[in-house]
């Protein structure tokens, strides 16, 4: 069963554009446990939202995990890991963080709760919420 998440990139240092340019891109770099244990709970084939942090404050694009976790290339200590990630297409138009926490359904999203959380599951409802906000076709699971 294909699960749903939200990954947080600064499009300044690693933007949707810079993964479709790439075609492949390794999500590295994450220093938070409970960021680090949903990498791990990844699965191939799993879906996820490309959110642009800092600047943008926004979800532009839906990428799939291509690769599980492995340990991260950056880190030294081996405590962390990484995912690959391609991308599917991206949103119709961009969903703002600020229009996420105007929508009801979306009030229990890990990450509205945990703002510094930078990857976080979405329920199967709160995917098809945000893509129905990007015009993508409600309830398309691509």
């Amino acid at each position: 069963m294909t699960q749903y998440w939200l990954m947080k990139s600064e499009p300044e240092e690693y933007g949707w554009h810079d993964l479709v340019r790439d075609g492949e891109g390794t999500w590295d770099g994450v220093r938070n446990a409970q960021a680090s244990n949903n990498l791990k709970a990844m699965r191939t084939g799993d879906l996820a939202l490309f959110y642009h942090s800092r600047t943008g404050l926004e979800a532009v694009g839906i990428m799939r995990i291509s690769q599980t976790a492995f340990p991260d290339p950056k880190d030294e200590s081996g405590r962390w890991v990484a995912v690959k990630v391609t991308p599917v297409e991206p949103l119709k138009k961009p969903v703002s963080l600020k229009a996420m926490k105007l929508r009801p359904g979306l009030g229990d999203m890990a990450m509205l709760r945990q703002s510094r959380l930078s990857v976080a599951a979405l329920s199967a409802d709160e995917w098809a919420e945000i893509l129905a906000m990007a015009g993508n076709a409600p309830g398309q699971r691509a």
